[in-house]
Order: structure tokens, then sequence, then C-alpha cells
């Protein structure tokens, strides 16, 4: 398996890879809420529900802090799962996410994930150059072997620890989890 392909331009970025394991092993780590996401930062989901609206936040692992808000766009297990983005730290405007799964022979899953509406020249998309690709990456990880690689846990590790100098703004109280319809 290759680490993956990259396709793209300013405002959309397509990342690709192919991942030895089952559809639904690769799915549950994508859509996972009951412990943190090994393949997305370590980061813990936390949301509404998977229907459309519903509000979705990646969060530290301690639950302190919000790293990520958006809302459901579409859910279709376990093909397409796609959900708005917006880091809590910048005030730059959301882009969207989409993670595509296309099944493939002799146990090959294609996974991709296309970043579409990047707000160009923006630390969300400086982020988001790199972003896909760790993501994939560790995915991949994740599936075919059980973890990610040693550097990443240490990595890992570490944000646990420097949680404190994430600024304040990124206080979970300070990001109520609630549908795009609610009152």
């Amino acid at each position: 398996m290759t680490g993956g392909d990259i396709m793209g331009d300013e405002n959309k970025k397509v990342f690709r890879t192919k991942i030895k394991g089952s559809v639904e092993a690769i799915w549950r780590e994508l859509t996972k809420t009951d412990t943190p996401q090994q393949a997305v930062f370590n980061a813990l989901m936390v949301n509404t529900g998977f229907h459309t609206g519903a509000a979705v936040q990646m969060r530290t692992a301690d639950r302190r802090r919000t790293l990520v808000v958006g809302e459901v766009l579409e859910y279709d297990p376990p093909r397409r799962f796609a959900h708005t983005f917006r880091f809590t730290q910048f005030d730059d405007a959301p882009c969207t996410v989409i993670y595509e799964l296309f099944p493939q022979a002799d146990g090959i899953v294609e996974v991709t994930l296309t970043v579409e509406n990047i707000p160009h020249g923006t630390r969300t998309a400086k982020e988001m150059d790199q972003g896909g690709t760790n993501i994939l990456a560790n995915l991949k990880s994740v599936v075919e072997t059980g973890t990610v690689p040693f550097g990443t846990r240490v990595m890992y590790a570490m944000f646990g620890v420097m949680g404190f100098v994430l600024p304040k703004r990124t206080l979970a109280e300070n990001w109520p989890l609630q549908d795009r319809d609610a009152g």
C-alpha cells in the first residue's frame, strides 16, 4: 500500500490512500464517538447524532477543549460522511470535509478525504495542507496494525500534557453542542 495521493488547488484538496482492512473498521474509526479517534489527532468526536444539521465537534480526549466545530451535511454509512469544519482557535470561515470509502478487490478499501471551500490564505488552509495526509496515514496504520506509529503516539502524549497552552477560546464551555435548528 502506498502512503497516499494528494490533488487539488488552493480551495480544494483531495487526499487518497488504499487500506487493507474492512469498510466497517475504517468507518468505525472515522465516526466513533465512544473513544478518541487515533486517526484524527486522537480527538474525541462529540455530536448530537449523525442526521443532517447535527452538531459535530472534535474535542481533546479529556473533553476540556473543543478543537473543531461543524455540522453534519451527509451521513451514508459506510460510504460517505460529510460535515463542515472550523477550527475554534481561528476566526476563519468553515470548510467542508468529506470522507468516502470505495471497496476494492482483495480486502482493499480506497479512502478519499476531500476538503472543499478552504478559505484561501488562512491558518485553516495551512493546517489542511498536511492534516489530510496525516489523517489518512494514521487511519491506514490504525486499521492495518491496530495503532498509530510510535512518533505519533509520542506526539499525542504531548498533546495531552500541553493542552493548557491552547487559547481560552477553545474551552468546551465556549462551544455549546446543539443542532443548527435547535432553539
